[in-house]
């Protein structure tokens, strides 16, 4: 029998606030390694597509 957990649950939207440009890391806390431009190459992507399914 499966587990009361593993029943569908309502979807909520995501918060808005989360990708805000406030809150985005920047400066001292940019990634510094290899894969620092991989990370800056993914958040341009995610904020392009979150712009394009906004309008």
């Amino acid at each position: 029998m499966k587990s009361a957990r593993s029943a569908k649950r309502a979807m909520r939207p995501r918060n808005p606030f989360a990708g805000s440009p406030l809150m985005a890391k920047a400066g001292a806390h940019e990634r510094q390694d290899k894969k620092a431009g991989r990370a800056r190459q993914k958040v341009l992507i995610e904020r392009r597509l979150r712009k394009e399914g906004n309008e």
